[in-house]
């Protein structure tokens, strides 16, 4: 027997909430990307694996908020929890390897195939590893196509996003990429569920695994606490809010930040010109006339 799914049980709340926290990851995660092709190489590792882990706990959340609007009306859902937790570390580390890949060889050609290609699949292994999470009285089975379909919007979406990073053309231009970006893997979910049908099994044996209220707290909590930390880095940090361009020369003195260097750039231009004071020379004269 064919189960009735419905994906959008509260209305449009559950798709826009998941929309607003796939824009917020993407956000961060693209702003700490250029930040790090700014900075020495000491900082970059750093810069890049905060970026890594807003884009992943930014898409992961993505998901299970939309889950919440999923159900199977002839049997409940539940959620193995290690399976669960375990699509938010895949995401990470995948979406991680293809942006530093980015991160080091640069926004173009073949790195930026390869990182994108990388990140998208590690989207796209996040849903349906967080798919494989649920447990109820049925199987779940995929069109061939559509999951092919919503693999392919992934790898594009993350290359876009990759590429936008590169770009380094201020906050705005970010903002804007992770609104194309949060639009294009809410799209990549969407596809990859209605790829998906339910058999039931028509047994009244009982599932096992976490209910999706107990998974609630923990799965709002832990990530958005690590965004708001991450955006707080960002709020702070005066290059990520004033967006300069690439050409700020920070390498000439590694682990020196921006505004420091070009600080110490001002105070040695000025320097230049002050031994220039005839002032104290016509006071110096002064009394020798009298």
């Amino acid at each position: 027997m064919q189960g009735t799914v419905d994906g959008f049980s509260y209305g449009l709340v559950t798709p826009l909430v998941a929309y607003l926290m796939a824009c917020l990851g993407g956000a961060l995660g693209l702003r700490c990307t250029t930040r790090s092709m700014l900075v020495a190489q000491s900082w970059r590792p750093g810069w890049l694996a905060l970026g890594s882990a807003a884009i992943g706990s930014g898409i992961w959340t993505m998901h299970f908020v939309a889950m919440m609007g999923f159900t199977v009306r002839e049997t409940p859902i539940h959620y193995d929890k290690a399976m669960t937790f375990a699509s938010l570390a895949v995401a990470i580390v995948m979406v991680g390897v293809g942006v530093f890949i980015v991160g080091y060889k640069g926004a173009r050609g073949t790195a930026l195939f390869t990182g994108g290609t990388i990140t998208g699949l590690g989207i796209a292994s996040m849903h349906y590893l967080g798919m494989a999470s649920m447990r109820l009285d049925g199987k779940l089975e995929y069109n061939t196509i559509t999951v092919g379909i919503s693999v392919a919007i992934a790898m594009c979406a993350a290359t876009a996003a990759l590429w936008a990073a590169g770009q380094v053309r201020g906050f705005l231009w970010s903002v804007g990429a992770s609104l194309v970006m949060g639009l294009a893997v809410s799209g990549m979910h969407y596809t990859g569920m209605a790829a998906l049908d339910v058999h039931l099994h028509g047994t009244s044996a009982p599932t096992s695994g976490e209910s999706p209220a107990a998974l609630l707290a923990p799965m709002l909590i832990g990530p958005l606490a690590f965004l708001l930390l991450a955006g707080v880095v960002v709020m702070f940090d005066p290059l990520m809010v004033m967006g300069k361009s690439a050409a700020v020369p920070v390498e000439q003195k590694p682990g020196i930040p921006a505004h420091t260097h070009s600080a110490v750039h001002h105070s040695a231009h000025r320097m230049r010109f002050r031994p220039r004071r005839p002032v104290e020379h016509s006071r110096s004269r002064t009394p020798q006339k009298r």
